[in-house]
């Protein structure tokens, strides 16, 4: 007995099988693409699959975050989509073939989907409510009314005669099977393209913002790089990281993309004795400064990958604080963290001490050059020398709030990150590569190092077990960028272990002991083994 009556039906060959997954296939995809076009109506945020991957990231264990930027670097996020898609998909034939058998419930199952993606959409921080729900559940009552209709299709009892097992799907319905399968899957992939269409279009105000914007010149601006500060060495990375190979980390699915001209930034909280409201053009006429710093992810690796340095343009967030009335904890104030909200609902927890000490804490407006690309913060970020990125360095940021690190935990703290996370002494080989194969003879080894807001004061190297002998310093651009560094190495043939430290002005040595990057950054020396010819 089935759930809709009480009559038999053909038994599920491999044929019959094979269309119900196709069935449930197709209207898994018009699911997905009918909530794509919804979205295009609400937000591009709220469409489930969106939804769903950044529900994800935000109950994902540290560890396994950590894992998965270490294994799959940028491509972390499109890993995380892909393999939803490929969950749905399997959902979707389980489906296909259940409702062989149980149309209406299987149909019905759809809307778990649904249910899934709505309820995902509004546990977001960023939601806007009832309205984030909608993609998800036009998208799954689209998807259960087609898979209704397709095993309808599928149900045709034979027309003379009694079934048997792999008995095939009677001609015309096979026919009209597959002409209203076809169907969906054309119109499916129309909404689908018409979706992502005018979701791009949502964002050309802000593309338009972006593309208009000519950065003032900075009536600070930042010293031209030291002649050699550089080192021309082949394999050695440049000394100023260009936009298009800056590191990115991040929880955005979806790259936010926010109109310059309608952007506001909050700054209230305790210790604020005049809030302050600023648009974008606000800041532009304020003194503008221009500083090289060098920015570290606090999950790069011992030498990795996720450092860069860059030259920023942007306004000093200690004066539009002390504007506000903050002072900081050393001077009375009665608030020690800084919480920074972006756009998409991330927030960032700093230490109002580090902020207010003189360093070059900035809200950023421009990088290299040029406006902050979309990618890494545009129209405004954060940028506070000395501190790893995930307590200091906010994309998108919207809002600024005074309070407390007892009163409250931001984004990371609550998934196992440390509160205070100075960046660690730290050295990197760029060259030769692992398992490299040199020739004999004078081999030249480079890298960076880096101790933002302290700067490198030595950096050695050894090879095998031999001593440690000290490589030549480029020239220092400032205490809060990378200094690179160099050693002509006398290479003799065989197999060779190279590895580097660094020691900061502080006079601490960067330790050889391993830890994770979590809570508060890895530490250890990098190595390279080579194989000398």
């Amino acid at each position: 007995m089935t759930d809709n009556d009480n009559e038999p039906r053909r038994p599920n060959g491999p044929l019959r099988l094979a269309a119900g997954a196709i069935a449930g296939v197709v209207s898994g995809f018009a699911a997905i693409t009918v909530a794509e076009l919804v979205s295009a109506a609400v937000r591009p945020q709220a469409g489930p699959v969106v939804a769903v991957g950044s529900a994800a990231i935000d109950r994902t264990p540290a560890a396994v975050k950590d894992w998965a930027v270490r294994n799959f670097g940028t491509d972390d996020k499109l890993v995380l989509q892909l393999g939803i898609l490929a969950v749905l998909a399997l959902f979707a034939v389980a489906l296909g073939i259940a409702v062989l058998r149980f149309r209406r419930t299987g149909a019905a199952g759809v809307l778990v989907f649904g249910a899934v993606g709505a309820l995902a959409a509004v546990s977001r921080p960023d939601t806007k409510g009832f309205t984030d729900t909608l993609p998800s559940l036009v998208g799954a009552g689209a998807g259960a009314l087609l898979l209704y209709v397709l095993a309808g299709r599928l149900e045709r009892r034979p027309t003379t005669g009694t079934a048997t097992a792999g008995e095939p799907v009677a001609d015309r319905d096979r026919r009209g099977f597959v002409v209203m399968a076809s169907t969906a899957a054309l119109a499916s992939a129309g909404a689908g393209v018409l979706g992502r269409s005018l979701n791009s279009a949502s964002g050309r105000n802000a593309v338009a913002s972006r593309d208009r914007l000519v950065l003032p010149a900075p009536a600070s601006p930042a010293a031209a790089v030291l002649r050699g500060a550089g080192l021309r060495i082949p394999g050695a990375v440049p000394f100023i990281t260009p936009n298009s190979d800056f590191y990115r980390v991040d929880t955005a699915l979806v790259v936010p993309e926010v109109d310059a001209t309608t952007w506001r930034l909050r700054i209230h909280g305790q210790g604020v004795t005049r809030p302050l409201t600023l648009s974008f053009d606000d800041l532009l006429r304020r003194e503008l400064v221009e500083r090289d710093i060098t920015l570290t992810c606090v999950s790069n690796e011992v030498g990795g990958p996720y450092v860069g340095n860059a030259r920023w343009i942007g306004v000093r967030l200690a004066d539009l604080l002390g504007e506000c009335g903050v002072r900081p904890p050393s001077k009375g104030g009665p608030a020690d963290q800084l919480v920074a909200r972006s756009v998409d609902g991330m927030t960032i927890g700093s230490p109002i001490e580090d902020v207010m000490d003189g360093r070059d804490a900035l809200l950023a407006l421009g990088m290299n050059g040029e406006p902050l690309p979309f990618a890494h913060g545009f129209p405004v970020r954060m940028v506070v020398p000395g501190l790893y990125g995930f307590v200091s360095a906010c994309k998108w940021i919207k809002d600024i709030e005074l309070t407390t690190f007892d009163a409250y935990d931001a984004y990371w703290v609550k998934r196992g990150w440390a509160r205070r996370a100075p960046v660690k002494t730290e050295s990197r080989i760029d060259t030769p590569r692992p398992f490299a194969r040199p020739k004999a003879g004078t081999v030249m080894v480079a890298g960076v190092a880096w101790a933002q807001h302290r700067g490198i004061d030595k950096v050695e190297i050894r090879v095998d077990d031999g001593p440690w002998r000290e490589a030549r310093l480029a020239a220092e651009d400032t205490a809060d960028t990378w200094r690179q560094w160099s050693f002509p190495w006398q290479a003799t043939k065989g197999g060779h272990t190279l590895t580097v430290r660094a020691t900061d002005r502080t006079g601490a040595v960067q330790t050889g002991e391993r830890a994770r990057t979590v809570p508060d950054g890895a530490s250890g020396r990098h190595s390279v083994v080579v194989t000398v010819e």
